[in-house]
């Protein structure tokens, strides 16, 4: 428990110096007054998520699983945090556009189907500072679409689409390589 303490204090030290809007209450008051004559602006982005669960970086931990998810052909009940990069490049190694920080599930009993919950949070270039998020049910196909439910920053008020392709699974260590396309409209 006092760990736990300690990384909240932590946590709430260091809050101002994160990724975050440079605006407070009052300029965001002043773009929502200026919002009805606002145009809607859409955004297309492109980058390579990268989820790894063994060998250097690990970016995503197993966090709780059910009493019957050992038994189960889907994984049901399984949950994972995750903080994966996102990269403007296949490689691990190329620009860094940000991290995907959430969680997912495990969560179809008779097919293999994630919930995803996740902020994409961008941290170079033009939308540094700003976020989307991705709420939806991710299934073992091929191409998989999910919403954008929202955003902040240069993203306030976003909807959209983030489609995700499958690139590489290694079925040893589960480190996967996941392409991204987002459609994303917002103000």
């Amino acid at each position: 428990m006092e760990k736990l303490a300690a990384l909240m204090m932590i946590f709430l030290l260091a809050m101002p110096m994160g990724h975050c809007s440079l605006e407070g209450p009052e300029e965001v008051d002043e773009w929502f007054r200026k919002l009805p004559h606002a145009k809607e602006k859409i955004t297309k982005l492109h980058f390579f998520f990268h989820d790894r669960f063994a060998g250097k970086n690990v970016s995503a931990v197993r966090v709780a699983h059910a009493s019957s998810t050992a038994k189960s052909p889907t994984a049901f009940g399984l949950v994972f945090i995750m903080d994966d990069p996102l990269t403007e490049g296949l490689k691990p190694t190329t620009k860094e556009l940000g991290r995907a920080q959430g969680l997912y599930a495990f969560s179809g009993q008779e097919e293999l189907s994630l919930l995803m919950a996740m902020n994409l949070v961008f941290t170079s270039g033009e939308y540094n500072g700003s976020t989307l998020t991705v709420l939806g049910r991710n299934p073992a196909v091929p191409h998989r679409e999910m919403p954008i439910i929202g955003g902040s920053g240069v993203f306030r008020l976003a909807r959209g689409i983030a489609s995700a392709k499958l690139l590489e699974f290694n079925t040893t260590t589960g480190n996967a390589l996941i392409e991204y396309n987002v459609v994303v409209i917002h103000y």
